[in-house]
Formats: C-alpha cells, structure tokens, sequence
C-alpha cells in the first residue's frame, strides 16, 4: 500500500513499505509500481533511494561517483558500546575487496583476477565434476535429499576451498562459517554481528598457518599467489590476506548456493521448462542465465555518493546511500518482455552479477559449478519432485529471500553413465 506525505525539504511523493515479509517473497508487484511511479525513489524507511529501471540502475553501476558502500560505514553507526564490540569485525571488513576505497579495490582486484581467468575456472571443470559426483554418490541409493545442505551449499564450498589450498579433511569446515557471515549483509543487529565476527576471527586463525607454510613452500592455489603478492609489494599485510581469503571463501560460494537451490525450485515449479531442458540438454547454459535474470542470488546491492549524481531528473547528494535493486531491473518490461514469464530459451542480459568495476569476478565459476551441478543432476536423477512441506525461505537482504531447505524425491536414472566414464 502507498500514500503520499510531505518530506522534508522534498516534494511530496509516494511511501512504500520495503521491508515487509510480503516483499520479501514476492516484490516484483511493487517494484512494477515503484518502476512505473517513481524510478529513482527517496526512502524515508531505508533514509536511502532506491533504483528500479534497468537504464538507471546500469548508469549507476558504472558511474564512479556511486562507490561501494562500505559496510563499515555501517557498524560506525552503531551506539558506542556496540562498535566497541564489534571492532574486530569492523578491522576485518575494512580490508575486504569492495569495501575499501576505489584504488585499494582496483589494486586487490587486479591481483586476484588472475586466479578468475576463463582458462582457470575451466580447468576447475574435472574438479567440481568428481566432487558433485562423490556428493550424489552420498544420496542417490536414498531416492531423497536435502538439496541446499547436500548439494547447492558443499558443492561451491568444496570448490573454493581447493582453489584456496585448504585441505580437504578441512572442506566441509567453512559452509558453518560463511553463513553466520552472511549476517552482515543483513540488516544490523549485535548477536547476530557478533556470531558474524566470531566466525571471521576462527577463519582466519585457521587460515594463519596456511599462509605461514605457502611461505616456506609455495604451491599452485590462491594462496600461495597472494602470498606472492604480498612479497611483491602489492597486498600490503598478511591481515589483507587474511582478510580477502575470508571474503573469498564466504563469497565464492554463496553466490553458487543461491544460484543452484533458487534455480533447481525454478524448474521444478515450472515442470515445462524443465522438460524442455532435459530434453534438449544444449539449453542448460541459457537456462542458467534465465535463472540469474528471474532469480539472482543478488536483489540489490548498495552504492555510496561521493559527489552529487543527477539521475533521471532526481538528484542524489553526496554521502546519500543508494539500494540498486538488480531484481527491479532484471523484470523490467522496457528491457525485457513479458519478465515476469520464467522462459529458459530467452536471450535477455540481466544485472545479476552487476556491472563496471564492481562485476562479480567469481561469475564465470559461478555458472561453470551450476552447469556440472545441473547437467549431473538430470544425468543420474530422473522424476525430480520437491517435497512442499519441508522447503525453507530466510529473510535475506532487501527484496529477497534465500532458501534453506529445498527437500526433493527422485528416482534414480537407470541410464546414468557410469562415473568412471564421465570423469
């Protein structure tokens, strides 16, 4: 529901309530309205605007005068006693990659791109193939399983983990870790920051010896690289090491995680598409990015002002927050037709991994582990069927939801290759 007030010092213009659990499951009926009425929208509740048209949100992205905004701008909000606690998260994130100011990002950008070249996440491929399999191999004789705890959450985890170095009895340590620091991009509350930060001091206590023995004894992973970097003059301490392994390990699957749970329930609520996909298997890439536009991991992400931006007839003052709902823009009608319609044969661009120097540099993994999960999932499971009573939805960030629980029954497919032949 609507209504228009007076704010102050601005024209009098429509209220929308953003964070309601309505919206939250569904907000594409509002931000139609809010795309429709008021594009570049000033939130009184989020005291931030808020963009909803693909063009806008596209300039934005690109324009260098809307900087990441820094999440420990953030918890500097918070009452004193409360930054008083969470200082040691603060000192972590302030070191993250996106988080910093535009040059430290580029300079830590520029590292670790190297590692996120086409040709380096390609020769992942066998990798994430042998481990989806062994996962399968864990459930396929059940006829059931849990897909989000089973599948869409070690499989990216167990990934990451390898490009970092991390042994592999040690894997299946970090999917706890990463989602007590999804709190963070949460709205702010204290217990649930300092779990958050009880997580990253384990990470990186744990990750300690391993840089300490890439030193003695370099290897090929990312940690011996930015180890390398370090001695190079170009990460500036260990505790930026530190620091951007977390990020990593935290943000190099949970993009994945979304992008597999989302999209398999996708397919599974529209059983046309998915017959379409697994009678023509050549779809799959295509139908990933349908996933992507529909449902992105991502539903907004925010930007910070660090000069006045006049967009679209409205202006955005300095040091003014900006949500840039990549959802908004993924459904909207003037970019792509009929957006509402899940349709694995488009071919529309879509925002989900963002644009201009902040582009997620894990998108290239994140559809190769989609493409192996997917592909060996209609490969080895037939008559997938989710199980409605047991599928679970969290609150995630502004406009979206994740799940938590994605409970599915199969048979298993009598004409599955066998994985030494696949492998």
């Amino acid at each position: 529901m609507t209504r228009t007030v007076a704010g102050s010092g601005r024209a009098a213009e429509p209220v929308y309530d953003l964070l309601s659990e309505q919206v939250a499951a569904d907000p594409h009926p509002l931000l139609h309205r809010m795309r429709a009425a008021d594009p570049v929208h000033w939130s009184g509740q989020l005291n931030a605007w808020v963009l909803t048209r693909y063009a806008d949100i596209v300039q934005a992205l690109k324009d260098p005068r809307l900087t990441a905004a820094r999440m420990v701008g953030q918890l500097d909000r918070l009452p004193d006693e409360q930054r008083r606690q969470v200082e040691p998260l603060r000192a972590s994130i302030a070191l993250w990659m996106g988080h910093t100011n535009p040059a430290d990002h580029a300079r830590m950008q520029r590292v670790i791109k190297r590692y996120f070249t086409p040709g380096t996440v390609e020769a992942l491929r066998p990798q994430a193939q042998e481990i989806t399999d062994e996962l399968i191999d864990g459930f396929i004789g059940r006829g059931e399983c849990e897909i989000v705890s089973e599948l869409a959450r070690p499989l990216p985890a167990r990934v990451i983990a390898g490009m970092l170095g991390i042994p592999a009895a040690d894997r299946d340590l970090l999917p706890s870790w990463s989602r007590a620091i999804s709190a963070v991009f949460q709205p702010l509350d204290l217990p649930s920051l300092l779990h958050s930060q009880q997580s990253i001091l384990e990470m990186s206590e744990y990750l300690r010896p391993l840089v300490a023995a890439r030193r003695r004894h370099p290897q090929d992973d990312l940690i011996s690289m930015l180890v390398a970097a370090q001695d190079q003059g170009t990460i500036h301490s260990e505790d930026e090491i530190l620091a951007n392994c977390v990020l990593l390990l935290f943000a190099g699957h949970e993009t994945t995680v979304g992008l597999i749970s989302k999209g398999l329930r996708l397919l599974l609520d529209h059983p046309d598409q998915l017959e379409l996909l697994r009678a023509d298997p050549g779809l799959l890439p295509g139908a990933i990015e349908e996933m992507l536009r529909y449902d992105g991991p991502a539903a907004a992400t925010t930007r910070l002002a660090v000069a006045p931006v006049e967009l679209a007839g409205r202006t955005i003052d300095a040091d003014q927050l900006v949500f840039v709902a990549l959802a908004a823009g993924n459904h909207d009608p003037a970019h792509c037709p009929d957006p509402d319609r899940f349709d694995i044969t488009r071919a529309a661009r879509h925002l989900a991994f963002g644009q201009g120097t902040f582009y997620c540099l894990g998108a290239a993994l994140a559809r190769m582990e989609a493409q192996v999960c997917f592909s060996t999932m209609f490969r080895r499971m037939s008559d997938l069927r989710a199980q409605p009573a047991g599928v679970c939805w969290q609150r995630q960030t502004l406009f979206s939801r994740s799940l938590t629980a994605l409970p599915v029954t199969f048979s298993p497919a009598a004409s599955a290759p066998d994985r030494a032949r696949t492998r």
